[in-house]
């Protein structure tokens, strides 16, 4: 990949067997071009030097060997690299232990795992602390485990990639963004002395149903012998795909003179935070150690324009900061840094992100982060978190993994995504929908040195038919619900067909559960497991159910606040005749379902973090082998609830008969949940002045609370604000003609839920 990006991360990271002696005037030359980061000019320079002293110091040319190889890798020039290393291996015994590591990793991104996994044997032997020299060497063993659903992919290479590199793509409106060093300006533009290649800016493209371009540089995966054979399928060659002329820069106000590396929205795409060069108002920084770290920095989207750019507040000029991710519900940020305090190179940090103001940044802990780099990180809708790493064990360079969360753990630790998403070379900037069936990534694979390009994936699906009989009969159930678990979370429920039949694609490396319900029956579980590769194209697995009189009992967990299905929740069903239990855990559609005896009393608990539990209540089913449906509502901290019956007089802020009925069932839910605080927001409309409007929404707001503490609420639990005509809902703002009835909408109040238990 082009390793600006990465390797202003670690820019500040000393070589510690580099040392300065008497030298030649060539090697001062080089050393100069190295210092400086011109890793180009230094390569040329130690090479000549090299070439030409032939009565150079035994000592210098140990030193110019060091720092040639260094300069090479960091060129992610491997082939080079590993001449360099390996005649360094040979001919000295004293090198420092990260040469054979720097080595060893040369060696795999050549794809010479054998010799490889010597090298990391070698490093582990030196540095026994860095799990990484035993968990390459253990890894590289067998093979097999990086191709097992290879064959299920189809990888693209885009037409948007240029002869630059293109890198880090991100969803923005139906098109991507992404990061590209490609110079289509027309103008002379400053290189980066680096690796001499273009600054790196951001571009458009917008319409991703153009990037499906029919047999274009498609490439296929066969797992062959512990390795992947590639064949490109008819159309334009992937390395010869010329840009499209839709393809446009992202943004002038936001691209600057220095480099904009990755990027990430919130879902409603107008707040970007981006990554740059550490620049304030046109002026570059610097750190102490003479290097322009990378930051973050904030802007948002206003009638089509990206204004108010800011730094993010954990910024630091003395390290860098980049490659942001937000997470699905836009709470919390995760991000790249080398800040001091890490477990290696760069690791992955986490920080809240509440009503546009931030935390303190957190690290992810060992379970994700290594000895090593992570970065490119990526949080897909279905709480998994993608990123890259050269420190959990891959094929070479950086690979893609995954890891799911619970909580913010990667409570199962990280799974390698695999070939053919994953090389010998750097795979990463790594996105996805929904499923993971299908997304884009980067990689330097196809064209070599300091070129990404762009590809997109495709898994075929694995089918998997689920067959429900009558155990009895063996006549096959039509209408049987199945509900599929994964990894022990609730996920789709589906319903057989006339043949008792559901079917599903289902994900590698997985463990599964099937729970056929019907009504008349008793419940029924299947397990199945994909931590295997079945060489079948199509799978079946048979549930048997035996007819019973128990009570099915299923519904859906919402959110108060809009009604929305409630992922992540603990369900947990109590039959109070003998104090069992049974739990599950709700996924996207928020549904659960359990079996239970007739004739028994039993209690539904809801709980999930942040939000209050809920507990209901049923007596005895009322007859034998039915099924009962219920859905149940929780209230989370923060959500704000409008009282929509609870208006004014003009210029009053008694409470109305309408709105003495309203709340009422304020006073139900917090006589419910009596560990619930609330706030109680009053607002007005734009007639009278601001201050008046304050007060009398005070009024308002005090009213309503002193009608809730008269009827046994404690007044601690509430907390009364009037917000004047700040927060107009309608656009009846000063100056603005409305009826009556459009001024009343915004004398109202509402309650936001402050504290839950």
């Amino acid at each position: 990949m082009n390793r600006v990006v990465r390797f202003l991360l670690l820019a500040g990271l000393a070589l510690s067997s580099l040392t300065v002696q008497a030298q030649s005037a060539r090697l001062r030359a080089a050393n100069k071009q190295f210092d400086d980061l011109s890793y180009v000019s230094a390569v040329r320079a130690y090479e000549e030097f090299l070439r030409t002293d032939k009565k150079r110091d035994a000592a210098d040319t140990r030193d110019a060997l060091i720092k040639l190889g260094y300069s090479y890798r960091k060129l992610q020039d491997t082939r080079n690299a590993e001449r360099i290393y390996g005649e360094l291996v040979k001919t000295y015994t004293d090198l420092d232990s990260e040469i054979y590591l720097y080595y060893a990793q040369a060696l795999a991104s050549n794809g010479k795992y054998r010799d490889s996994q010597k090298m990391y044997s070698q490093y582990g032997e030196k540095q026994a602390q860095d799990l990484r020299g035993r968990r390459f060497t253990v890894s590289y063993m067998d093979m097999s485990r990086f191709y097992q659903d290879s064959s299920s992919y189809r990888i693209q290479n885009l037409p948007i990639n240029s002869r630059q590199a293109d890198f880090s793509p991100m969803y923005y409106k139906g098109g991507l963004v992404f990061v590209s060093s490609r110079d289509e300006t027309g103008v002379i533009k400053r290189v980066f002395s680096w690796n001499q290649t273009p600054f790196l800016d951001l571009y458009f493209h917008p319409d991703t149903n153009q990037l499906r371009v029919p047999g274009a540089g498609l490439v296929n995966a066969a797992v062959l012998g512990g390795g992947t054979e590639t064949r490109e399928e008819s159309g334009e060659a992937a390395g010869e795909n010329k840009a499209l002329s839709k393809t446009e820069i992202f943004n002038r106000t936001l691209n600057t003179k220095y480099h904009e590396g990755p990027m990430t929205f919130t879902k409603d795409q107008n707040v970007i935070v981006f990554t740059r060069n550490n620049a304030s108002k046109g002026k570059s920084g610097k750190s102490s150690d003479g290097v322009k770290k990378l930051k973050l920095y904030s802007s948002i989207n206003k009638n089509g324009k990206w204004v108010d750019i800011q730094e993010l507040p954990f910024n630091n000029n003395e390290y860098s900061v980049g490659h942001p991710a937000f997470s699905p519900d836009d709470t919390k940020l995760y991000f790249v840094s080398d800040m001091p305090g890490g477990y290696g190179g760069t690791d992955i940090y986490v920080v809240e992100y509440t009503n546009g103001q931030w935390g303190s940044p957190v690290n992810m802990g060992k379970e994700i982060n290594t000895e090593g780099n992570e970065m490119f990180p990526f949080a897909a809708e279905n709480g998994s978190l993608y990123f890259s790493s050269d420190g959990h064990e891959g094929l070479g360079g950086l690979d893609v993994f995954m890891a799911e969360l619970k909580e913010g753990i990667a409570y199962k630790g990280v799974q390698n995504v695999g070939a053919p998403i994953n090389s010998e070379k750097d795979d990463f900037g790594f996105i996805t929908d929904n499923n993971g069936a299908s997304g884009y990534f980067s990689s330097n694979r196809k064209k070599g040195i300091s070129d990404d390009d762009i590809y997109s994936f495709r898994r075929s699906c694995k089918q998997l038919n689920i067959l429900v009989y009558d155990a009895k009969s063996g006549m096959p159930l039509e209408g049987a619900d199945v509900r599929i678990l994964r990894n022990g979370v609730n996920q789709d429920l589906r319903i057989t067909n006339i043949e008792g039949r559901a079917d599903l694609c289902v994900d590698s490396n997985t463990e599964y559960e099937f729970r056929a319900i019907k009504e008349g029956f008793a419940m029924n579980s299947v397990r199945f497991s994909t931590m295997t590769q079945s060489p079948k194209p199509l799978l079946n697995v048979s549930i048997y159910l035996e007819r019973s009189e128990n009570t099915v009992i299923k519904g859906v967990i919402k959110t108060e606040v809009n009604q929305m299905p409630a992922t992540g929740v603990k369900v947990t069903l109590r039959n109070e005749k003998d104090n069992s239990e049974q739990t599950v855990t709700t996924g996207p559609d928020g549904g659960y379902e359990f079996d239970v005896k007739p004739n028994a009393p039993y209690t539904i608990i809801a709980q999930k973090d942040q939000y209050a539990t809920k507990k209901a209540q049923y007596n005895k089913t009322k007859r034998k082998s039915q099924v009962l449906t219920d859905s149940l509502g929780l209230y989370g901290v923060g959500d704000v609830f409008q009282l929509k019956n609870i208006y004014y007089d003009l210029n009053k802020f008694f409470i109305r008969a309408d709105a003495a009925r309203e709340l009422d069932h304020v006073l139900d839910i917090l006589k419910e949940y009596p560990q619930m605080q609330i706030e109680l927001r009053s607002h007005t409309d734009s007639r009278a002045t601001d201050t008046y409007n304050i007060r009398l929404s005070e009024s308002r707001a005090r009213a309503a609370m002193d009608y809730l503490v008269a009827r046994g609420i404690s007044a601690t639990r509430i907390v009364a604000r009037g917000y004047g005509e700040s927060e107009i809902i309608n656009g009846c703002i000063d100056g603005v003609n409305c009826s009556e009835g459009e001024h009343q909408q915004n004398r109202r109040t509402e309650f936001k839920i402050l504290a839950v238990q």
